[in-house]
Parts: structure tokens; C-alpha cells; sequence
């Protein structure tokens, strides 16, 4: 067999894999993952890229090796689900860094962390001034959680006595101009109410992109030559 055919024959199979391993271990975001897990990926990884390329490895060791590579992580995961305390062993927990307004700097000395990097790290949450700060921690998967002091957190309804109603996502009616079916039913439509609203503008569906519909039973509507927004107070809320 030609090396090349071979290459994209191993490459194949690899990718195949990886997909495989991936739907495995779920679908944390890379800022959600533990450092062990991270350092896991990374590994899977340079194993998965060198055998697709070195045609003298053994594909069956190098699966061999991916699949215990992959299997560790999912077994520690499935233990720290039940267990509290082997979860902390694993991933840690979060240091506070700031407690009450107050920075702590030995805590900051233990994760090795600089004012520095503590300030750039509240710039990029839209804090500016440490003063402003109740409360900061430093998470597990590196992440800085930060709480403000009362009188610099936003303004809620619930802080003027204002009560509001339930507020649920919006409804995806058309996605590339074809119809979904399941999410007219949700929204208590039909394919036909949808159209004769979209007629009722002057438009044809075949012209729209995209339509959604939010809780309170307004209607957006996205054409594929440029952006229109349609409301109908008419609707029935949802």
C-alpha cells in the first residue's frame, strides 16, 4: 500500500476515534476543564498525530494506548460524580482572593498568582477598581469568579418591588428557510399560520433565512438579502 494511501487510511480511522472518545467524555468547554483532564487531551492528542503519520508505529498498540489514555479520565469522572471527597482530591477547589473587599495575599502566594495577573484577570469580568470588589475566587478550572458589593451590582427588578413575569428562550420556527416541525408544535403553530403571517408583510417563505419567535408571541424574521425584525402583537403568548 502507498504510504500516502496509508497515511489517510490511519488518519481516518484516528479521527474517527477521537470522535468517538470525545462524545465519551462529554461536553465540558476547555475553560471547564480539570488540569488532569487538560493534560489528557493533550496527550490523546500528540499519540492520535503521531501514529497517523509514522507509518512504522503499531496502529493497534497506539489504539491500545488511546484507549487507556481515554478510559482513565472517564473512570475518574464517573468516581468524582459520586464522591465529594475523591472529587476534591482530583480537581481541587477554589482559593479566595479576595474575602470581604479585602485581597488575601498569602492565598495569592500559594496559587503563585501576581497582583498583576489579579487585576488583569477583574479587567477582563469589567472590573476596574478592586475597591468595587465583595468577594473573588480563583476556580478550580483557572477561572476568576468575582462578586461585586452591593452598590455596584446592576440594578434589578426584584431591588425597585417590581415583579415580572417568566421569561423562556426563544423558539427556533425556521432554521436555512426550511420549517421545524417540533418547535411549531411548541409554539402552538402550524406550518400554515406561520406562512400567512409571513405573507401578511409581504414576504414568501422561501425569503426567509431565519424566524424565531420569543415568549411573548413576537415574531422575528431574518431574509436571505437582508435583516428585516417583524413583531405581531396578535400572537398568543407562549
Amino acid at each position: 500500500m502507498p504510504d500516502i494511501l496509508s497515511t489517510i487510511i490511519r488518519s481516518i480511522l484516528l479521527i474517527l476515534g477521537l470522535f468517538i472518545i470525545t462524545k465519551l467524555l462529554g461536553k465540558k468547554q476547555l475553560s471547564s476543564l480539570s488540569f488532569f483532564e487538560y493534560i489528557v487531551g493533550i496527550t490523546v492528542g500528540d499519540i492520535a498525530g503521531t501514529l497517523a503519520m509514522d507509518p512504522d508505529l503499531s496502529l493497534r498498540d497506539g489504539i491500545a494506548s488511546l484507549i487507556v489514555w481515554s478510559f482513565v479520565p472517564l473512570a475518574i469522572s464517573t468516581i468524582s460524580l459520586r464522591s465529594r471527597a475523591f472529587r476534591k482530591i482530583v480537581e481541587g477547589k477554589s482559593t479566595t482572593f479576595i474575602e470581604n473587599g479585602n485581597i488575601l495575599e498569602k492565598n495569592m502566594r500559594k496559587e503563585k498568582y501576581s497582583i498583576d495577573e489579579l487585576l488583569e484577570q477583574l479587567r477582563k469580568k469589567s472590573v476596574f477598581k478592586v475597591a468595587d470588589v465583595e468577594f473573588a475566587s480563583l476556580d478550580s478550572n483557572g477561572e476568576l469568579s468575582v462578586l461585586m458589593k452591593k452598590a455596584k451590582q446592576p440594578l434589578k427588578y426584584e431591588d425597585i418591588g417590581i415583579k415580572v413575569g417568566a421569561e423562556s428562550t426563544s423558539v427556533s420556527l425556521m432554521m436555512d428557510g426550511q420549517f421545524i416541525e417540533e418547535n411549531l408544535r411548541q409554539a402552538g403553530l402550524d406550518k400554515v399560520e406561520l406562512i400567512s403571517k409571513i405573507q401578511a408583510k409581504g414576504y414568501q417563505p422561501n425569503q426567509v433565512f431565519y424566524a424565531e419567535m420569543d415568549s411573548r408571541g413576537l415574531l422575528s424574521l431574518d431574509l436571505y438579502d437582508e435583516f428585516i425584525s417583524c413583531q405581531f402583537p396578535d400572537f398568543d403568548h407562549i
